[in-house]
C-alpha cells in the first residue's frame, strides 16, 4: 500500500508477531479508493552497467560534477551515489532533509531506470500526530458502514460487536510507515523518535509511488472492490517494494544510506492478524509478480502492465496468468422479502452497491483461524499460511502464503447486504473453475464456520452459538461451480433474505 483517503499509497511495518506474522492498513471503505501498506523486500543485486557514474560511493565519497542538464540519476545537485554530511542523531533540519530527499529521488531514476519530472514534497510527523490527523477525518456514512461491516462478518474477521472500520484503522495507525497522496502530490514520513527523521527505505518506497504518479499516473477509480484493488495494488506495491529492495541491497555496497530509525516497526494500536494479512497481500505478492514481468521485459514490461493492470488478486497469486485471466461475470437475484431492503454504498459515495471478495480475502479467513483468541483450534495448518525457511524462521521478504488449496480456484464472485433497519445480512455468491473447487470451498468454509460455533441443523443450515462473535443463521448451497452463502440473524429469516 501505500494509502489512505481518496487515494493514498502508504508504506506499513512488517511486524512478525506471534507465530510470526504482520500488521498492515488502510479500510476497505477507503481501501477500495485507494492503494495499499510496506516492507524491505530482498532481492538479488543485478550488475549495473547503464550509468558510468555507478561507483562505490560508499568507500570513496565522492561524485562528478552536475551535469549540463537533468538525466537519470541526478536530482537537485545530487548524484545517487554521493555522500553527504549529515546526521540524524538529532533528527533532519531542513536544508539536510532536502538533501536527503533529492539524493534518494536520484536514486530511485537510478535503479527504476524511470526519470521524475518534479521534485516531491516530503514531510515528516510522529505517529502521534499522524493518529491525531486520522482521527479528525470525516467517518463512513451509515450505508457504507453498515455494508463494510457486513464483508468483515461475512469474512469472519470483525464479528458484529466491533466496527470494522475502527479496527482497520486502529491497525493502520499502529503500523504505516509514511505514505503518498496523489491528491497532494506530497509524501508524508511517520516517525516514531522522539527527533524526528527519515527512514531512507521507507522514503525510496514513496518516492516510487510519486514516480509512478508522475509516468503513469495512480489517481481514479480504476478499481472499484475489494478484489479489483487487490490486483491493482499486487502491481503498485510490487513494483515499489521491489524498486525498494534494489536500492536497499545497494546500500553499503554502492552508496551510503542512512542508518534505519531504530523502533520504526509502530507501537500500540489493536493489530488484527487476519486483517493484516488481508491488507498485506500487495506487498507480500507484488514483488512476485513484478519480477515476473521483469524477466519477461524488464522495466519496459513492468512499465507496459500499468495500461493493463491485474484485474484481480488471482493475477498476483499466479503471475504466469496475467495478463489473460479474467474474473467470470457472476449474476445473483434480489430474491429477498419486503422486510430486507439493499444496503447501497453508492448513497455515501460513488462505488459499486456489490462487493467482490476474491482469493485473498477468503486466504484471510482460513487464516485467521491460527490466531483468533475464541476457539485454540485452526483449520488450515501454519506451514500452508506462513513462508517458513529452512531455519524455521519466516521469509520476511514474502511471508505469507495466499495460494490455499481452498482459495485458489476462485474465479469470480458477488455479494449483496441486506438490513431490516436494525439486523444486517448477506447473499454472497462465488464461481470456481470446475465443480471439484467448488466443493472444496464450500467444505472449507463449513469449516469455518464449525470453528466459530456454528452447529448444523436438521435442514442443513448452521446456527452459531451466542457466545460467538458472528452469532447468526449461515446457509451454503453448492450447485456445479458455483457456492452461495446466506446470512440472516436467524435460521427461519434466512429464505427472507434470500428465497432460493
Amino acid at each position: 500500500m501505500r494509502r489512505q483517503s481518496a487515494v493514498l499509497v502508504c508504506a506499513v511495518a512488517l511486524l512478525l508477531t506471534g507465530c510470526q506474522g504482520f500488521g498492515a492498513p488502510g479500510t476497505e471503505t477507503d481501501a477500495e479508493q485507494t492503494q495499499t501498506p510496506d516492507a524491505v523486500f530482498t532481492l538479488e543485486l543485478e550488475n549495473d552497467t547503464s550509468d558510468s557514474t555507478s561507483g562505490s560511493s560508499a568507500q570513496s565519497g565522492t561524485a562528478p560534477p552536475d551535469p549540463e542538464r537533468d538525466r537519470l540519476g541526478w536530482e537537485s545537485g545530487y548524484w545517487h551515489n554521493e555522500t553527504l554530511a549529515v546526521s540524524t542523531e538529532d533528527g533532519l533540519n531542513e536544508s539536510e532533509r532536502r538533501a536527503v530527499v533529492a539524493r534518494s529521488m536520484a536514486r530511485v531514476e537510478f535503479v527504476r531506470q524511470l526519470e521524475f519530472e518534479k521534485r516531491v514534497p516530503v514531510e515528516v510527523v510522529s505517529r502521534k500526530a499522524f493518529r491525531a490527523n486520522r482521527s479528525q477525518r470525516d467517518g463512513p456514512g451509515e450505508a457504507l458502514s453498515r455494508f463494510d461491516n457486513a464483508k468483515f462478518e461475512a469474512l469472519f474477521l470483525v464479528g458484529e460487536d466491533r466496527d470494522s472500520v475502527a479496527v482497520q484503522e486502529s491497525t493502520l495507525g499502529s503500523s504505516v510507515l509514511g505514505y503518498y497522496s496523489p491528491s497532494e502530490d506530497r509524501i508524508v514520513v511517520v516517525s516514531d523518535s522522539a527527533t524526528p527523521t527519515i527512514d531512507e527505505a521507507t522514503l525510496a518506497h514513496e518516492l516510487v509511488h510519486a514516480l509512478q504518479d508522475q509516468q503513469f499516473g495512480l489517481g481514479g477509480g480504476d478499481a472499484a472492490t475489494r478484489d479489483a484493488l487487490q490486483g491493482r495494488n499486487g502491481l503498485i506495491e510490487g513494483d515499489a517494494g521491489a524498486t525498494e529492495a534494489r536500492y536497499t541491497a545497494r546500500c553499503g555496497q554502492q552508496w551510503q544510506c542512512l542508518p534505519s530509525e531504530s523502533g520504526s516497526n509502530g507501537s500500540g494500536g489493536d493489530r488484527h492478524f487476519g486483517l493484516s494479512y488481508l491488507l498485506y497481500f500487495p506487498y507480500s505478492d507484488g514483488p512476485g509478480l513484478v519480477e515476473n514481468l521483469y524477466e519477461r521485459g524488464g522495466w519496459a514490461a513492468v512499465n507496459d502492465a500499468y495500461d493493463e493492470k491485474p484485474q484481480g488478486a488471482r493475477e498476483v497469486i499466479v503471475p504466469d496468468e496475467y495478463p489473460d485471466w479474467e474474473p467470470r461475470e457472476v449474476t445473483l437475484e434480489d430474491r429477498s422479502s419486503d422486510e430486507w431492503q439493499r444496503v447501497r454504498p453508492s448513497a455515501d459515495r460513488d462505488r459499486p452497491d456489490y462487493a467482490v471478495l476474491g482469493p485473498s480475502a477468503i486466504a484471510a479467513t482460513m487464516a485467521y483461524t491460527l490466531t483468533d483468541d475464541y476457539n485454540e483450534s485452526a483449520i488450515v495448518d501454519p506451514r500452508a499460511v506462513f513462508n517458513y525457511q529452512e531455519n524455521g524462521s519466516v521469509d520476511s521478504s514474502d511471508p505469507y502464503n495466499y495460494a490455499l488449496r481452498s482459495a485458489e480456484q476462485w474465479d469470480g464472485g458477488r455479494m449483496y447486504v441486506y438490513t431490516d433497519g436494525s439486523e444486517s445480512a448477506y447473499v454472497w455468491r462465488t464461481v470456481w473453475e470446475d465443480e471439484a473447487a467448488a466443493r472444496t470451498f464450500a467444505e472449507s468454509w463449513a469449516a469455518v464456520i464449525r470453528h466459530w460455533g456454528g452447529t448444523r441443523t436438521a435442514d442443513g443450515n448452521w446456527v452459531l452459538a451466542e457466545d460467538s462473535p458472528f452469532t447468526d443463521a449461515v446457509a451454503v448451497r453448492v450447485e456445479g461451480e458455483t457456492v452461495t452463502v446466506v446470512n440472516a440473524p436467524s435460521e427461519a429469516e434466512l429464505r427472507e433474505v434470500y428465497d432460493a
